[in-house]
């Protein structure tokens, strides 16, 4: 057990920076630019992630809540893609953070036209492990993510501006529009990253 709890010490370390820094009233490009500095250490290290938040699903990627700021500042999840999983075509609606921790994933961004349909913009962007990307309504933010791998689980470990979710965002159907989603989470219980008890006994005992 104890060193389960100490495995986790970069996610609190994380948490803990990235509070200090929106505790500093930065704009969005500083977040994104030194929030994406903190997040590139986090990932590029892969010996933290607890294994019951890396686990997939044959039917469907699974979203893993890992943090909630408790004003809902910002959010920290793990992202599990079972073989070439993907999202639908959708928005984030507030700033976010991907960081790659194993495998692969594309990014495919997308931008809707006066006809209301959302196409491809562009080459999509693959994300190795260790890699970071920005999205949000500045920078853009309507995409389609998929796993790189046909044959293996890929993890990337996402931040955003928010609860996401508990946030209202958008699909883009093929047919034009969008629908209304809320992601919701697949964990019901948080990683415990208040528990520093392995760490100071390790400091008293003799």
């Amino acid at each position: 057990m104890s060193r389960a709890l100490d495995a986790i010490a970069p996610l609190r370390e994380f948490v803990v920076a990235f509070g200090r820094l929106l505790d500093s009233g930065p704009g969005e490009p500083r977040i994104l630019s030194e929030g994406g500095a903190l997040l590139h250490t986090l990932v590029a290290r892969d010996d933290w992630l607890p294994d019951a938040f890396a686990q997939p699903d044959p039917a469907r990627y699974q979203q893993f809540l890992l943090h909630a700021d408790s004003t809902e500042r910002f959010s920290v999840v793990s992202f599990v893609w079972g073989p070439g999983q993907a999202t639908p075509v959708h928005d984030h609606t507030v700033w976010g953070l991907i960081g790659m921790l194993r495998g692969a994933e594309y990014s495919q961004p997308y931008a809707v036209g006066s006809d209301g349909l959302a196409r491809p913009q562009g080459e999509a962007v693959r994300l190795d492990a260790g890699g970071v990307e920005a999205v949000s309504p500045t920078v853009g933010d309507l995409h389609r993510v998929r796993n790189a791998h046909a044959d293996r689980v890929s993890i990337s470990i996402h931040v955003y501006g928010a609860n996401i979710g508990a946030v209202q965002r958008h699909t883009y159907p093929a047919e034009g529009g969008r629908k209304p989603f809320v992601s919701g989470y697949s964990n019901t219980l948080l990683p415990n990253l208040g528990d520093r008890s392995a760490e100071l006994r390790s400091t008293t005992s003799a």
